[in-house]
């Protein structure tokens, strides 16, 4: 992942109720610092002299009361020991509540190039987004070849080898409704350990399809804006390969297969292709049994017991038959 500096938080674009609200009010020498950690640390202790483990890699949170804190070692002439702080290469300052620091402690800082942030919002608000926006930034993260739609609410991506019609099947579930998020470089995140986000790897050229014999196809233009989405969890990965009669696939479905991305284990179906096998029906249809298992209703395990049960009580009867037969 390339470096992620201070001046690259205060340009991040994101929407209104993520958006951080920050500006830079002093120490802009030093905008250029990186960011390393996806956390915030609230420096009370240091600010009373106790530097041992002070998160100094983090970005430093300054609320209210820290706020009144530094006032109050201004009014005392007591910024002296606020020195020590600034010889920690700490990324940056955030003062939150739109409040502006004591002017002692904005010298420190230019003097010591720490850039020093204010945002409008809550200490509450801005832990809440900026940990949120550092999480995606700093997530594991891999591109895959393969084809991310949205089926019945379900993130569902498809892989296979080119030219076993990943493209053609997407192409029909958006005919019928469904939504594509990414076509060809499908990029993924793993956000807090055990969720992946799909997106597409290439903003420029995303919802485009490349369909063999057609070309590339605007999915927005002709199918609109109904059609697409930026982002999705990927909740069932399903790989298409053409039919080999020498191999077994599964007809019951009774145990989960499932696939490990980014140390994630997804619930994972392998479907072969063959002339006359509708293959979009099937993918909706496994997309259905996905959302009903997240519901706790197992279509394969309820059809295994019913037979057990249909076994045992078919052997009761047959031997108390046999048991009472008189001759």
């Amino acid at each position: 992942m390339k470096k992620f500096t201070v001046l690259d938080l205060i340009d991040l674009d994101l929407e209104d109720h993520n958006a951080l609200h920050v500006r830079c009010i002093g120490g802009r020498k030093g905008l250029i610092r990186e960011i390393t950690v996806p956390d915030l640390n609230r420096p009370g202790l240091a600010l009373n002299g106790f530097f041992d483990n002070f998160a100094f890699q983090r970005i430093q949170l300054f609320g209210r009361g820290e706020t009144a804190y530094l006032k109050k070692l201004e009014e005392e002439n007591k910024s002296d020991m606020l020195a020590q702080m600034f010889t920690y290469q700490m990324p940056c300052c955030v003062f939150t509540h739109s409040l502006t620091p004591p002017v002692d402690f904005l010298q420190l800082a230019e003097d010591a190039g720490c850039p020093i942030l204010q945002s409008s919002i809550s200490s509450a608000n801005f832990t809440v987004r900026v940990i949120w926006a550092l999480s995606n930034i700093f997530a594991p993260q891999k591109t895959i070849h393969g084809v991310f739609v949205e089926v019945f609410g379900i993130g569902v991506l498809l892989l296979g080898d080119s030219g076993v019609g990943k493209s053609e099947a997407a192409l029909e579930l958006i005919e019928r409704g469904h939504r594509l998020i990414a076509d060809d470089a499908v990029e993924i995140k793993c956000i807090s350990g055990n969720i992946l986000m799909g997106t597409g790897s290439n903003k420029a050229i995303g919802h485009h399809m490349e369909i063999r014999g057609l070309g590339i196809i605007n999915i927005t233009h002709l199918f609109g804006v109904g059609a697409i989405r930026d982002t999705k969890r990927i909740q069932l990965v399903v790989q298409l390969e053409d039919w080999d009669s020498t191999k077994e696939y599964d007809r019951l479905g009774v145990q989960d297969s499932t696939i490990e991305i980014l140390d994630v284990h997804i619930p994972f179906l392998k479907i072969p292709v063959k002339p006359g096998r509708n293959i979009p029906i099937i993918i909706e249809t496994a997309a259905m049994n996905e959302r009903l298992k997240k519901m706790g209703y197992y279509s394969a395990k309820e059809f295994n017991q019913n037979i057990l049960k249909w076994l045992e009580s078919e052997n009761a009867r047959n031997a108390y038959f046999r048991k009472n037969i008189v001759f």
